[in-house]
């Protein structure tokens, strides 16, 4: 398995030679740098901790900017771990960088779903409106909490019911990968990925996988103009 960090940068469609469209997600996937790596004898697991894009210096506390300065790695915004017999042969100070998909392969995004805040049944849920009449009294709240006269004095488990809707980490799984451009630093995924534009992903080898290799058709690449 592998795994390799990303951003998402938002959504769009991108044609094939034939005329086949894939709606896509972009992911920006910069070097992974290798900050740690652990191993069973210290730390009880094998993986990879990994700095994701460079930061200033005065934006980390002296400990923080100290770890980077011994082990002679540019500041990191961001620290994830990473695991997978693929990468662990990497040592400190080695990048992991997205040529490790490429097109068809079928991968596992993970990413932070968006954040509602406090919500009501019908939007977090999609239960039915009341009636909209004036006398009716009863337009978006959340209705009986019985059982039918069996058991009233509690409420079942799975009630629907108003609260914080999101932020949540969210798997999407056995999405196909359209296109990896290792030179421009960006990966293509199909279909939609959780989180908002600009949020870090975590992209990795499909663990359910229930098919095989899907076919990919070459991508169409528009001639520039003047030539």
């Amino acid at each position: 398995m592998k795994s390799i960090i990303g951003r998402k940068m938002g959504m769009t469609e991108v044609f094939a030679s034939d005329g086949t469209m894939y709606p896509v997600t972009v992911i920006e996937v910069l070097p992974n740098t290798v900050v740690q790596k652990k191993t069973i004898e210290k730390d009880g697991y094998e993986a990879l901790q990994i700095g994701y894009e460079d930061i200033k210096e005065s934006r980390l506390n002296k400990p923080e900017l100290a770890k980077f300065k011994k082990l002679g790695i540019a500041p990191k915004a961001h620290l994830y771990e990473l695991k997978g017999d693929e990468i662990y042969g990497k040592n400190v100070g080695d990048t992991l960088t997205c040529d490790m998909f490429k097109a068809g392969d079928v991968v596992d995004v993970i990413g932070t779903t968006k954040g509602h805040g406090y919500t009501g049944t019908i939007k977090k849920y999609g239960n039915h409106i009341g009636p909209k009449a004036h006398g009716s009294g009863y337009h978006r709240q959340i209705g009986s909490l019985a059982n039918n006269g069996r058991d009233n004095n509690r409420v079942i488990p799975g009630k629907t019911m108003s609260g914080h809707w999101g932020p949540e980490q969210a798997t999407i799984q056995n999405v196909t990968v359209i296109e990896s451009n290792p030179e421009k630093g960006y990966i293509l995924v199909k279909g939609g990925v959780p989180g908002t534009k600009k949020a870090i992903v975590m992209i990795r080898s499909a663990i359910l996988a229930q098919f095989g290799k899907p076919e990919v058709k070459p991508l169409h690449v528009a001639e520039k103009k003047g030539e």
